[in-house]
Formats: C-alpha cells, structure tokens, sequence
C-alpha cells in the first residue's frame, strides 16, 4: 500500500522503528512479552494510514500517536492491577470471614474477640482489673472486636468524645503497666 508517494510503510516503519524504543525505554517500561512494542507498531500504522501532510511532519504524528498509546497501555495495566489486587484483599477478607481492622487503605485480619480471650484469659483477666468499666469497653470493642469509635458511642449512648477519654486513660494505664513490668524484669 503505498500512502506517501512512493513509500511503503515498510520502509517507513524500518526508518522510525527506534521511535518505538525510545518511547519503551524513556516511560521505564519493562516489555518482556513486547506487548508495548506491538502497540507502538500499531500506533505507527494508524498514524501512518491517517497521516494528513498538510496537517504537519510524519515523524511528529508518530510521536504523538506512539506515546500516547502506550500511556494508554499503561493505564490500562494499572486498572488491571488494581482490580487484581481488590480482588485479592476481598477474597482474604472472605477467609477471614470479615474479621479485620482498616487503617488507611490497608485491611489487616483481626482474631475473633472471644479467641482472643481464649488464647490468654490470665492476661486480660489481669488488664481488666486494672481499668475502669468504661475503659475495658473501649479494650473490648475497640482492640478485641475492632469496632469504630462511632458505633462504640452509638452502642453505648455516649458521644465520641467519650469514647476517645476512656482510649486515651485505657492507653495511658496500659503503658504504666508495661513500664511496670520492665522495671522489674
């Protein structure tokens, strides 16, 4: 097919093959199936089948269209990736059986409360007597059940700032206690 005079896109894609290269190697793409260098010939096909002369250089149209189809390549495995690793985090989250603990964007597997408690009931015991009926509450929900400090103050009828008090005194003994038991080891 011969679209600019005389030149087949042969020739053409012969001489601006390294385009393809360059743009691979400039965005730091690893290629090893050379699915972007497939990209980056069809993107050089397309601009060569749609190339309007008056519009501009050829060599400045395959720039555009080379680059632009593999940041859309690019795009495009992100998605997937993304979608691949929601997919992953629900699935864990199924063998978990919904037990975890948000922080940021990240979910982490939470033990059920009463395995928890099964595993070292001295310890809590201990824990327990140690803080008021309010504190152990907020252990209770907030460490042990993973509960928000919203739903503690809905299920308590109590406002957030509440919640918070009873954390920060909880911490607070708690601290004290491991200090304690440093000192005396």
């Amino acid at each position: 097919m011969e679209k600019t005079g005389k030149i087949t896109f042969e020739e053409i894609f012969k001489q601006n093959e390294r385009r393809i290269h360059y743009y691979i190697h400039r965005m730091n793409v690893r290629d090893p199936h050379r699915e972007f260098y497939q990209e980056g010939m069809v993107a050089m096909w397309n601009a060569y089948e749609s190339y309007q002369p008056d519009k501009g250089p050829l060599s400045t149209y395959f720039n555009y269209m080379i680059r632009n189809r593999m940041i859309d390549l690019m795009r495009k495995h992100t998605r997937v990736q993304e979608k691949e690793a929601l997919c992953i985090q629900a699935h864990r989250t199924v063998l978990d059986e919904g037990h975890t603990y948000s922080k940021g964007q990240a979910s982490y597997p939470l033990l059920k409360g009463s395995e928890v408690i099964l595993k070292d009931s001295e310890f809590w015991g201990k824990i327990r007597a140690q803080l008021s009926t309010n504190q152990w509450k907020w252990v209770q929900h907030s460490i042990i059940e993973g509960m928000k400090l919203k739903e503690i103050a809905t299920q308590e009828g109590v406002s957030v700032d509440a919640v918070k008090s009873w954390g920060r005194e909880a911490r607070r003994k708690l601290r004290d206690r491991v200090e304690e038991e440093r000192l005396h080891l």
